[in-house]
Formats: C-alpha cells, structure tokens, sequence
C-alpha cells in the first residue's frame, strides 16, 4: 500500500470512531424519548464533551430548561439556556472550582417533582474541583500533578480524587436529593465504570478513603500534610465517607451511558471491512505502560505481515506514563514512539494512537502517526529515536517529522484510539 494511502485510512478510521461519539449523535434518541417533569428540568454537567453535550440537550429539548455546564479551556458552545464556563485541565484552576461550588448550591432546594440532568464525560474530574471542606484549591493541584506523573491510572487517580472533594463520588446526586437524578454518560474509562468516568458526581462509590491512603502509598507521592489529614480521619471515621451501593440516598438516580470506546472501535472496524481490510479488535480497556503496550503491539504487527494480507489491528483504553524524562510526553506518542522503535522501520506496517478528546497529555495535539520510515527520518535529521523515549519526548518526535494529529478540539472523549494497519 503506498503511503499516502495508508495514512488516509488511518485518519478515516479515527474520523469515524469520533464520529460515533459526537453528542449531538449520540444524545439525539435520549432526549427525544425523555418525557418533561412536573417540575424543574435543570442542568449541570462537567467535561471536555460536556458543553457539545449541553447544545444537543439545547437544540432538541422544547420545554423549560436551565443550567451550568464546566468544560476544558476552547471546548466551550453556544448554548442559550445553559450557561457554559470553561476551566483548566487537567490540572483544576479557580473557575473550576467555581464553577463546582456553584452547581453544588443550584442543586440544593430541589423538589420530588424536579428533573436533575447531569451530563458527565472524561475530564469532569478535574473540571469539577471543589476541595472537601479543610483542604484548598492548592491542595488538590499539588496531587494532581503528582498523580499525572506517577503513572496512577485512572481508577486509582480518581479514587483519591473523590475523597477530596465535596462533589465527587455520589456527592452530588446526594446534595440534589429528593429530585429525580437522571445521568448521561460519555465514557472515557476502561470497562465503562460510571464511578470512574469523571470520578461519579452521581453515582455510588465502592473506594473508600483507606483505598484513597494506599493509592498514595502505591506511587509515592508524598501529598501535603493537609491532605493526609484528611483522608486519615476520613478513614478512621471522622469524616463521613463517599455513598456505597444501595444507598438510599440514591433511589431516585439513573445513570445511562451513551457512548463508549468500544461503539467507536466498532464504528472505525465497519469502515475498514467495507474497503476490504480484515480488522482484528483487542478490546477498548488496555492499560498498562505506554511504551511497553507499544513494543507488544510491535511485535504482533510483525507476525500478521508474514500472512501477506492487509490487516488493521484496533483497540483502546488508556495507558500510563511513568514520567523519567523532561520531554513533551502524551501517552499516545509515547505508545506510538515505542511501537515504531520496536518495529524497526519494518515494510508495510504504519500505526496512528491518538486521544479522542483532541488532547495528549497537555498538549494541543491528539496524538500522531509513524510510517516504515518514521526512524530513518529522525536519523537523518541527526535525532535518536530510542533516547527521544527516554526522554518522554514522543511529541518532539513526531512533531519533527511533521507526523503530528491535529484536531483541534474535537467535543467529545471516548478515551484512546489506536490503529496500526499491516499492509505487506
């Protein structure tokens, strides 16, 4: 297959896969179906998809709305009824906590016959940063940054993060109590977990704040004195914790997923079959290193060219950096950068890993793509791909070789997206 070609595909792929996830797509038949309530219909929602989200609502919604939404810096909308702040990702700043202490005090006051709305997607979690009462919005910069580089996943990320805020894990869905809690949901996470994707404003919470102590053990991350306060007298009962399942409290929510990975994995797997590429799809919930995810698939890409067929290989999930180096990283050019190092400048094998939200790590780019001679490129350019890794310098790299994706802010999140195409 001829360069060019294969580049393409590879962007039609991803194109497609976010596709699948716009909101105004995907929220369409929930809120033509959804019936008025007696009362209020308010809305509240945080997340880099969260402001798209708001204009579908918006534009198909005839009855009686309000509401605030908080999403990333340049991923606001026009909306009329819904008020949009945008705020710091992903680390908080004060307009998201702003933006939280407001919604948490519009929620209160609600009645049985009032509808709560809640529209969450990946990046809530920072978006949404409102310290638990004795800690500061400092407080909760100072871990979160530690937690970007420690190499923490996201589950363990946010079971620490819900037990320093007074909006997370359940909190908020606590707070609108007696009103009706309806949650939709854009996933970001591997598996789906509703408590996970932007740490579960709405819904119960199985971690506790011994589990939040032990994430800070795991990765060493020495957190301000006040933090381990907090969540040592949290965990020896002082502080009340985060609501468990059957809760109550909680009776009245219904939490509905809308998009995931894994229907934006099947949509770029139907594009590809139709032009008479064979797809093999691992799953939307691979974890792990970047850089060591990046080798493995290396090496099964090899295997597949011996068949002599054209084959794309699909996945997703969200990867871990341990960060060593001082360059730009972004697990999805530190994946790819492993991969096309492994590969070796290999015939036929090309590979595109980029973040549907638009943003890897906390650069302006979505991610990138290598090519068979994506390292002899470098060489020529007098750089050393193998010590760029080390250096965690994937965006670096590819942004040398004019290989960078660029979307610009995409409007939605569905977590990673990872293509390599073997075309011997």
């Amino acid at each position: 297959m001829k360069d060019a070609d294969a580049r393409a595909l590879l962007r039609d792929l991803f194109d497609a896969a976010l596709a699948a996830a716009r909101p105004a797509t995907c929220l369409a038949p929930y809120v033509d179906g959804l019936s008025p309530p007696k009362g209020r219909t308010l809305v509240i929602g945080a997340g880099k998809a969260s402001a798209a989200m708001a204009r579908a609502v918006e534009d198909r919604w005839t009855h009686p709305l309000d509401g605030l939404v908080v999403t990333r810096y340049g991923y606001g909308e026009t909306c009329q009824r819904i008020e949009i702040v945008e705020a710091a990702h992903p680390v908080p700043d004060e307009k998201g906590r702003a933006a939280a202490g407001r919604m948490l005090e519009m929620v209160k006051g609600l009645t049985p016959d009032d509808l709560l709305l809640c529209l969450i997607s990946g990046g809530a979690s920072a978006l949404l940063a409102l310290p638990a009462p004795g800690l500061t919005l400092a407080d909760k910069q100072d871990v979160n940054r530690a937690l970007l580089k420690s190499g923490a996943h996201i589950g363990d990320m946010n079971t620490v993060r819900k037990h320093l805020s007074a909006i997370k894990g359940g909190r908020l869905a606590i707070a609108a109590q007696p009103a009706q809690v309806l949650s939709w949901l854009i996933s970001d996470v591997p598996n789906d977990d509703p408590g996970v994707i932007g740490s579960g404003p709405t819904v119960a919470d199985r971690t506790t704040f011994a589990d939040a102590l032990a994430v800070l053990a795991k990765y060493r991350i020495e957190a301000p004195a006040s933090v381990r306060a907090h969540l040592e007298a949290g965990a020896a009962g002082k502080i009340e914790e985060t609501p468990k399942p059957g809760d109550p409290r909680l009776a009245r929510v219904q939490t509905v997923t809308v998009a995931t990975p894994h229907r934006s994995l099947e949509a770029a797997a139907a594009l590809a079959k139709s032009r008479g590429i064979e797809v093999l799809l691992l799953g939307d919930n691979l974890e792990g290193e970047a850089r060591e995810l990046g080798a493995e698939h290396a090496r099964q890409a090899i295997d597949l060219a011996k068949r002599g067929r054209p084959v794309v290989v699909l996945s997703g999930g969200e990867t871990t950096v341990t960060v060593r180096g001082t360059g730009r990283g972004g697990r999805n050019v530190e994946y790819l950068l492993a991969q096309a190092i492994a590969a070796d400048g290999a015939n036929g094998i090309w590979g595109l890993s980029a973040d549907t939200d638009g943003v890897d790590g906390a650069e302006e780019i979505a991610g990138a793509l290598f090519t068979p001679d994506s390292l002899a490129r470098a060489r020529a350019k007098g750089r050393d791909p193998k010590a760029m890794l080390d250096d965690n310098d994937g965006h670096g790299f590819f942004q040398m070789l004019g290989d960078s994706l660029v979307t610009g802010p995409t409007r939605t999140n569905v977590n990673d997206f990872r293509a390599t195409l073997i075309a011997p």
